[in-house]
């Protein structure tokens, strides 16, 4: 199970090393994509960064389900959506860069990663499942 999780965060910040060399070529040009304050590119610096971000929260749900020994449905739940919040969250910024209107759509990370938290913090409490 933590398996997907540390798969999951490795991809994700591969790709955001590639997701960072376009605005890598562009960032010293105060106007690239209508300058630095711009909807576009600071929506794009946040789906970059979110890569790496949520990545770092994959990899601390593998390291805990694995040094707490926790099993069961609750961190099952957890883990997927930390996977959901992990490709949410970058494909939502990135499309809200381009099409405003997709911006109603960060619940879904959001939540994801809210209720993900609160699941694997109910399993901690309740104490390994062997």
């Amino acid at each position: 199970m933590e398996k997907a999780n540390i798969v999951a965060a490795w991809i994700a910040i591969l790709v955001g090393f590639f997701a960072g060399v376009i605005p890598g070529l562009f960032f010293h040009d105060d106007e690239w994509l209508g300058g630095y304050a711009s909807w576009p590119r600071r929506l794009m610096r946040l789906g970059h960064v979110s890569f790496f971000g949520i990545a770092f929260v994959n990899f601390a749900f593998a390291l805990t389900v694995g040094h707490l020994n926790l099993q069961g449905d609750l961190v099952k739940t957890s883990s997927i959506l930390f996977i959901v919040a992990q490709i949410a969250m970058p494909t939502i910024c990135y499309g809200a860069s381009v099409r405003k209107v997709l911006r109603n759509l960060f619940f879904i990370p959001v939540l994801s990663l809210i209720i993900g938290a609160s699941t694997l913090l109910l399993a901690i409490f309740q104490g390994p499942r062997v």
